[in-house]
């Protein structure tokens, strides 16, 4: 999936759909951003960043200071696609992130979501 479109788009234009999707079932950004931070290792200043740099997502996760090593237990379907089986590793940390905030929304317990960290 190289060069796909989703790989040039602004973290800051994804996040408000993350947020949105999350409080329209009761959820927080706060929430949003734990998962988020959980997975790519960003904290709250790194992600505000994110968002005011306009960075792509690819240069989000390559910039990431550290993916949970407990990301490899995301599974699940996303888009109808299984995120274990995808083999594009930028794509695939694209869909964990879609996952954890779908988790979110569905009000998952967070010790679920984060994997039992």
């Amino acid at each position: 999936m190289t060069g796909h479109r989703i790989f040039t788009t602004p973290y800051s234009a994804i996040r408000p759909h993350y947020v949105a999707k999350a409080e329209r079932k009761g959820h927080t950004a706060a929430e949003v951003d734990q998962v988020v931070s959980w997975l790519t290792g960003y904290d709250e200043a790194g992600l505000t960043r994110a968002v005011a740099e306009d960075i792509t997502l690819e240069e989000f996760f390559a910039g990431a200071p550290a993916l949970h090593p407990n990301a490899t237990q995301i599974t699940g379907l996303i888009c109808g696609i299984r995120v274990e089986d995808i083999e594009d590793p930028l794509m695939q940390q694209i869909r964990w992130m879609d996952k954890l905030v779908d988790e979110v929304a569905r009000g998952k317990k967070m010790s679920s979501i984060l994997r039992g960290s």
